[in-house]
């Protein structure tokens, strides 16, 4: 009686696949900064309604262009730059952090990737507060009367005024809505994003291309409006004041509620909404865009990205 078969040895034993090299941290605030500079013209209209009396965008722009020309529409870019490579390149790393904590994958609830979006945003809203205030005061100078300009030159000159004249203190001006803005930001935006992006995945209908990536930025666009607007006009009204007691975050909300009744936290959405659905499109799709190129450069032997 012949012997059982013996099974030969599994030649297609499961080798183990490297582990994909994750893309540089500073991708994300790259990305922003690009999309920032594009959009700085409404950002800047933006914070100029929530700041001043301007009522309308369209005025607020023609505004601007009457008393500094064209240029006038990129008053403190600069001040944007600081803000996008410290703020956005910090929150951008710290979600994807949040993420391996967390467990969160590909195809990770919302709640996970919501609490993985609060996590980076406390920890980049403190980090980048200096850069907010310097973006905001170099964005909102021009609404003001000559009298009550800051004058900054660039984003640097104003740090160092800020701590020579105001004190290190000054930096922290407003961190605590700017922190609640920042947590419900980054739990709107790029966890609704991620969210949106894995749902039309799912769907059959989409591939992980430029289309998908365009659609579920422009609904996390939308949701990230309408969940970050009264932390919005809080964090800019707060940071734009001066003077002893002008910091106090009940301060600004009973003169606010007072003079312009509960709605005033939604003033600016629409130009917030115009300004935010196309950065939000354009980050993203910058940001796939980068990844795609490090990912291309990496098959090419380009190993320092």
């Amino acid at each position: 009686m012949s012997s059982p078969t013996a099974h030969p040895a599994n030649t297609s034993a499961t080798t183990s696949v490297p582990k994909k090299k994750p893309h540089p941290f500073w991708l994300g605030g790259v990305a922003a900064t690009i999309a920032a500079s594009i959009t700085h013209p409404l950002d800047l209209t933006k914070v100029r309604l929530q700041a001043s009396g301007d009522k309308r965008m369209i005025e607020s722009i023609k505004k601007t262009y009457r008393t500094a020309g064209a240029r006038g529409l990129f008053d403190g870019i600069s001040g944007t730059w600081l803000r996008q490579m410290s703020y956005s390149m910090c929150r951008f790393w710290a979600y994807d952090e949040s993420k391996k904590i967390l467990g969160a994958g590909k195809d990770a609830p919302a709640w996970k990737l919501a609490m993985a979006g609060t996590m980076a945003g406390g920890i980049a809203g403190f980090v980048g507060n200096p850069g907010e205030i310097v973006m905001v005061r170099l964005q909102g100078d021009f609404a003001k009367p000559p009298e009550k300009r800051f004058n900054y030159k660039h984003c640097f000159d104003a740090l160092f005024r800020m701590v020579r004249e105001e004190g290190l203190s000054s930096l922290a001006r407003g961190v605590g809505p700017n922190v609640f803005r920042a947590v419900l930001m980054n739990a709107s935006q790029l966890a609704s994003y991620d969210f949106f992006k894995a749902e039309l995945l799912k769907t059959g209908q989409f591939q992980d291309n430029i289309i998908c990536h365009f659609t579920a930025s422009f609904a996390a666009g939308t949701v990230a409006t309408t969940v970050c607007s009264p932390a919005d006009v809080l964090k800019s009204r707060i940071m734009n004041a001066s003077g002893p007691g002008s910091n106090s975050t009940l301060g600004v909300i009973r003169a606010s509620l007072k003079n312009e009744g509960p709605m005033f936290m939604f003033k600016g959405w629409v130009p917030a909404w115009t300004r935010l659905q196309p950065t939000t499109i354009l980050i993203f799709l910058t940001l796939e865009q980068l990844k795609n190129l490090v990912d291309f450069s990496r098959s090419k032997g380009i190993t320092f990205l």
